[in-house]
């Protein structure tokens, strides 16, 4: 890892308080790079930010709720005002609130999981693409989850909202192309953080249902996705767009 891939780079991350996104906060901030943290939580937020200028790195927490236009639209300029450009971000922020089958899910929670997983990441888009357009270009990289390419019982709204992120992914890619601005879409398998923890992985018997359907028989650590998703924002992938690139211990393989 060098700690300097991110020097003068500015990256803007949304649920950026817990899990991937404070994996990926604190990966890009230990390489150099300046971080614009987005969440709801304020508490965790301001506590994240602090810990990592604690450590000698630069980090600006805005409160965000990524469903409001306006709140992304701040957290944009706001990485603009305060860092001068914007290099980079990560639309990570996302959860499954509607479970059961399709016939049982009711309208509001259907719209309450495009919302948040679909139409958040395009609010992100609408003001990233021209941020970056206008630092000379760079990198977006949208969690898509495996539920971005595969289907799911049970999750009908969730996947539906993932795979809708990975058709946005490539289209945006191809209108970003020219301004040199990347976009991937990120597809992770189950990965141990709090909302997994609190959800599927609650039980250990949970746990090892969930990383049985890995072919490497685990769920990963939030570190072994900041890896990826660090190079995927970084120069060094600066031929990759328009990829939904899997990080899944061979979830999607089978």
């Amino acid at each position: 890892m060098s700690d300097t891939r991110f020097a003068a780079k500015v990256v803007l991350i949304t649920g950026a308080t817990s899990g991937i996104g404070a994996a990926v906060a604190r990966r890009i901030a230990a390489e150099g790079g300046t971080v614009v943290l987005g969440a709801r939580a304020e508490q965790a937020g301001d506590r994240m930010a602090e810990e990592i200028r604690d450590q000698g790195g630069r980090a600006l927490f805005v409160p965000t709720d990524v469903t409001v236009e306006a709140d992304v639209e701040r957290l944009t300029a706001a990485a603009v005002t305060e860092f001068g450009r914007l290099d980079a971000a990560f639309n990570n922020a996302g959860a499954i609130n509607a479970f059961g089958p399709v016939q049982d899910i009711d309208d509001a929670a259907w719209r309450a999981d495009l919302e948040l997983n679909l139409t958040a990441v395009y609010y992100g888009l609408r003001h990233q693409v021209p941020a970056l357009a206008a630092a000379g270009g760079g990198a977006i990289l949208n969690n898509a989850s495996n539920l971005g390419v595969v289907g799911m019982a049970q999750v009908a709204p969730y996947t539906a909202a993932k795979h809708g992120v990975v058709g946005l992914t490539r289209a945006v890619a191809l209108e970003g192309a020219e301004q040199s601005v990347r976009v991937n879409a990120l597809v992770s398998g189950a990965v141990d953080t709090p909302a997994f923890r609190a959800s599927m992985g609650a039980t250990p018997e949970g746990e090892a249902a969930i990383a049985a359907l890995h072919p490497l028989g685990r769920i990963a650590r939030p570190e072994e996705i900041a890896a990826f998703c660090a190079y995927l924002l970084s120069d060094e992938a600066s031929f990759i767009t328009g990829a939904a690139l899997a990080i899944d211990g061979g979830f999607t393989a089978r």
